[in-house]
């Protein structure tokens, strides 16, 4: 299996995994970049994930399924292009040969899924939309602290090795933030140098990793006494239950400058 970010709009990756004839795509915000790459790659567009709503996730299903007659796989719970798949947690979905678990993960929006699966070659692989980002997580346009911190905490389970596919090229935006609030983490300095060089090489930062996440990102290291105290520090009206900490680093983050 090969695994692709194909580039989209200013900052998008829409994932394509491929095993040299048949085609998955994840969350195709635009058809006219995917459509080329699968063309000049002599691949057949098998099926479509969708992991939300969100029209730089979705605009270009429709396109893509008309040109092929790809089966669209999406949220059981939010509105969609419609005829698909929809799915829910606990849902398995087979793709060429694998066998993808769905995991509710609301917080970005209310119904957000994402694609897990254990047997992808080298390292499991995770689809998570906007959930988890390399060195962040999802605003909360729909969902509250509590759903994603439950969310992120789910996805924190995976295995460590687990190839994180989110969809967008924020690492370096999100490891300034993370920086900020975690100083001292030296694993965080130099997961930031290295990103620094591969964007100067215009490569991606992704796909990142469960383990490294665990590492580097405030998000899922929000319960460490360190994340706690930046999080005290910056807004005295925070206490140390966890939830409150986290909504605190979200706030937090979505001022950032």
């Amino acid at each position: 299996m090969t695994l692709f970010p194909v580039p989209a709009f200013s900052d998008n990756y829409i994932w394509v995994l491929h095993d040299g004839q048949r085609a998955l795509v994840v969350d195709p915000g635009e058809a006219t970049g995917v459509a080329h790459w699968l063309a000049q790659h002599g691949l057949t567009l098998d099926t479509i994930l969708i992991t939300h709503h969100h029209a730089d996730h979705t605009a270009g299903v429709a396109s893509l399924r008309e040109g092929s007659g790809a089966r669209v796989v999406g949220p059981a719970f939010e509105p969609m292009p419609e005829p698909l798949q929809r799915v829910q947690g606990g849902d398995r979905v087979q793709v060429l040969g694998l066998d993808f678990q769905v995991l509710d993960v609301p917080g970005h929006t209310a119904g957000h899924i994402a694609f897990y699966v254990a047997n992808a070659g080298d390292a499991p692989l995770l689809f998570c939309g906007d959930t988890l980002f390399s060195g962040g997580c999802g605003r909360l346009f729909e969902g509250t602290p509590e759903q994603m911190l439950q969310s992120l905490t789910a996805l924190a389970a995976l295995p460590d090795p687990t190839r994180v596919c989110c969809t967008h090229e924020y690492t370096l935006a999100n490891l300034r933030f993370a920086s900020a609030v975690d100083p001292g983490n030296a694993a965080l300095a130099r997961y930031t140098q290295a990103c620094e060089q591969q964007r100067a090489r215009n490569l991606p930062t992704l796909p990142s990793s469960i383990g490294l996440e665990k590492q580097i990102n405030p998000f899922l290291r929000s319960r460490e006494p360190a994340l706690v105290q930046a999080a005290l520090a910056h807004d005295p009206a925070t206490t140390t239950d966890a939830v409150s900490v986290f909504a605190t680093l979200r706030t937090w983050k979505n001022e950032f400058r």
